[in-house]
């Protein structure tokens, strides 16, 4: 099923800024960084096919939003990557969501300490669904945000 993309996922993430549009899709080849090797980036040439479709949920002003994004490959960090090749990269990410000081002086005061403790990208699988094999059944599963991710939500006026 993963091979055939007949996998539906969504992810909820936190993100810098308010993605325009609010709904569209992320389409960029990704592959290694050509000067830093442990990161991944969107490649002109090279790299491997990848397609993600987001939508914001829900923004805080200019400051950061609440996007789903459901993917239509699955290439290492590809929401990640994507995310920040359009300029809104993930809250928490150390690797590709940095915290400028620009990103952080658009939180309110209560957000950004928060912002500050969160000790992890902003990323959370909400949904995975697929065709049983055998039986062909729709099968999902949906799970809330863990407590850190939906408190960083509250606190970023976004839940």
């Amino acid at each position: 099923a993963f091979a055939r993309h007949d996998i539906d996922r969504a992810y909820r993430a936190l993100v810098w800024g308010v993605p325009s549009p609010r709904e569209g899709r992320i389409e960029g080849a990704i592959g290694r960084h050509p000067v830093d090797r442990k990161r991944m980036t969107v490649r002109k040439s090279g790299g491997k096919s990848a397609l993600t479709h987001y939508r914001v949920l829900r923004a805080s002003g200019i400051a950061a939003s609440l996007v789903e994004c459901r993917l239509s490959t699955g290439r290492t960090h590809q929401i990640r990557v994507h995310m920040d090749a359009i300029g809104h990269p993930v809250i928490g990410d150390p690797v590709y969501g940095r915290a400028t000081r620009n990103r952080r002086d658009r939180l309110p005061d209560s957000a950004r300490s928060s912002v500050e403790k969160f000790g992890r990208q902003a990323l959370h699988a909400a949904r995975l669904g697929f065709m049983h094999p055998i039986t062909g059944e729709s099968m999902a599963w949906e799970t809330a945000p863990p407590l850190d991710f939906a408190t960083l939500a509250t606190n970023l006026e976004l839940l």
